[in-house]
């Protein structure tokens, strides 16, 4: 609900109405702010109560960085031997991506962006390499989410993971490398753009 922003930046958090909007006890909703505050992705204000954390500009900069570090290796480990399975799996993805894009879901792209991504750690065998991407990257996915519901980024979002796929299918690792790249680096011009418009929600 944060990474979506249903819940939205500064918004204060009560533990007993999230309970019932999700129809559990009060006990899972407190364990999920302790692990959320662990992950920047809500403040805990003694006297004021428990908010939203804006969007820490500073910790989308550095998940950019990790993220980029990480991918750019595994996804050229991939380009090297890619398996048929992988390329499948890719070929899939992309086909379902430009069908959200299309019709504009953005809620299924993002789903469908992570599942592309995750693949390309699964199929070189680094499942813990995605799994220490995905404990990193909350501030920075919110970004995206932000971006999503203009249906022409995700067209272009699409586009660049076709060229990275190509540049797999192709074992080009140099070109592969080059591709994710340029595709992580996506977030810095939407960040640059959605501080100057959105300012209140940004730290």
């Amino acid at each position: 609900m944060i990474l979506s922003l249903a819940l939205e930046p500064n918004e204060a958090l009560s533990e007993k109405e999230l309970a019932v909007r999700l129809g559990v006890s009060r006990t899972p909703v407190r364990e999920a702010l302790i692990r959320l505050a662990d992950e920047d992705l809500v403040e805990v204000l003694p006297q004021r109560g428990t908010f939203v954390s804006p969007i820490l500009t500073a910790d989308v900069l550095e998940a950019q960085f990790l993220r980029e570090a990480l991918e750019a290796a595994v996804v050229r480990r991939a380009a090297e031997a890619p398996s048929p399975k992988l390329l499948a799996e890719m070929t899939k993805l992309l086909e379902r991506q430009h069908e959200a894009a299309t019709a504009g879901r953005s809620v299924d792209y993002l789903q469908l962006d992570e599942a592309f991504h995750r693949a390309i750690s699964d199929g070189v065998s680094m499942p813990r390499a995605w799994r220490l991407i995905h404990s990193v990257k909350g501030q920075m996915d919110r970004v995206r989410f932000l971006s999503l519901p203009d249906r022409a980024h995700m067209l272009l979002l699409t586009t660049q993971h076709a060229a990275v796929f190509d540049a797999v299918e192709a074992r080009d690792p140099d070109r592969a490398e080059a591709g994710m790249r340029h595709h992580l680096r996506e977030v810095l011009k939407s960040i640059r753009k959605l501080t100057d418009e959105m300012p209140s929600i940004f730290a």
